[in-house]
């Protein structure tokens, strides 16, 4: 079976409070990113952090899961809308990430309802940022056929 491997850098200066940082992916896709502990913890506008990019990531293999899954049963979609929310906690026992929201709307013409959550619990169960998360984080979906 083919493999392939994604890389990207991240560079830290200072110490974790008051310190910064980039990351980047090698593909060149999009530049540097800035980094920040205040932007985990505190929300820090125009700064990103690991959570952030964790959603981004979960959000785009579960609408590409979703979609193959969709077109597989006979219906693909014209539009499917992903948005995930990655849950960060710091406290006792450290900082961790504890929740990722999964939250899909998609127009896909003779679908209902009830197979269109189906279908989506399935994508979310074979996506495999769900699967590297699974059992250390939990996942919900709400799924709503527009």
């Amino acid at each position: 079976m083919p493999s392939t491997q994604s890389r990207a850098q991240a560079t830290w200066k200072g110490d974790l409070g008051h310190g910064k940082g980039t990351v980047a992916p090698a593909s060149g896709a999009f530049g540097e990113l800035p980094i920040t502990w205040a932007a985990r913890a505190e929300r820090s506008h125009g700064v990103t952090s690991p959570e952030e990019l964790i959603a981004s990531a979960h959000a785009g293999c579960f609408a590409m899961a979703f979609s193959n899954m969709l077109a597989t049963a006979g219906t693909p979609p014209t539009k499917l809308t992903v948005s995930a929310a990655c849950t960060f906690e710091t406290g006792v026992g450290g900082a961790k990430i504890t929740t990722m929201a999964l939250e899909v709307s998609g127009q896909v013409p003779g679908l209902d309802q009830a197979k269109f959550q189906r279908i989506a619990d399935e994508a979310k169960l074979g996506c495999p940022v769900s699967q590297a998360l699974k059992g250390n984080v939990e996942i919900t979906l709400k799924a709503t056929l527009a």
